[in-house]
């Protein structure tokens, strides 16, 4: 990556790295007062953040919420996961 500056304690790449989680409200609060500090120190990021956020809005807006899977379904698929990963 030619843009990495070291912001708000993260470098760029880091950011990078937990975007995706950070737009999905998955980081804890460290995690995301860390990306928040970053963000408003780099506008490069910020820009490149903001485009993402934008994408993944309007994706999730056209592509609606994933349909709800059965809790026997859920259950069913997790063992079978299991079982070939050689868990079970």
């Amino acid at each position: 990556m030619a843009h990495d500056r070291l912001v708000g304690g993260m470098r760029c790449f880091e950011v990078l790295a937990v975007l995706s989680d950070y737009l999905d409200d998955e980081l804890d609060a460290p995690g995301r007062a860390r990306v928040e500090a970053h963000l408003a120190g780099c506008d490069w990021c910020a820009r490149f953040g903001g485009e993402v956020g934008t994408t993944v809005a309007q994706l999730r807006d056209t592509l609606g919420s994933p349909p709800s899977v059965d809790d026997d379904v859920k259950r069913r698929l997790d063992e079978r996961l299991r079982r070939e990963l050689g868990e079970v």
